[in-house]
């Protein structure tokens, strides 16, 4: 059985290797997604993403891996300290869910350092930037 796993970016991702790059690093959103894309398939797992700027557009998303997904990686950018709403969705789907931000959110401001989202989440690794992705594939394929 082929794992469809979702790949969820929340907001201002879409600006990565613009966007702090000292923090966040130089690669683009495009390059960080076909890098998890292409390890999946080595994997065996076929890997669907999606960003959006949008709340509820990510609620929406998630709701739509019910129907059709094995799991769900996440990078809810801020909404992980701030979206009840999200945490939410990612609890009802019951799906396993591994969330990703790319910098140590502990090494960062105060208010980074709770995420309501990973406290539904089977895993959340955090500061790895690209290897967290794919550290949370392994976790997801291996468990």
């Amino acid at each position: 059985m082929i794992m469809r796993i979702r790949l969820i970016h929340g907001p201002n991702l879409n600006l990565l290797g613009k966007r702090n790059p000292a923090i966040y690093g130089t690669m683009t959103l495009q390059e960080l997604e076909q890098a998890v894309v292409e390890y999946g398939a080595s994997k065996g797992a076929e890997i669907h993403p999606f960003q959006s700027n949008d709340e509820g557009e990510l609620v929406q998303a998630i709701h739509d891996c019910a129907s059709d997904c094995h799991a769900i990686v996440i990078n809810p950018g801020g909404f992980s300290h701030t979206s009840v709403a999200i945490r939410d969705a990612l609890e009802a789907v019951e799906l396993p869910v591994y969330e990703v931000p790319l910098s140590n959110i502990h090494a960062r401001e105060s208010f980074r350092h709770k995420s309501l989202t990973a406290e539904t989440s089977t895993a959340c690794i955090s500061g790895m930037g690209v290897q967290g992705y794919c550290s949370a594939l392994d976790g997801i394929l291996t468990t």
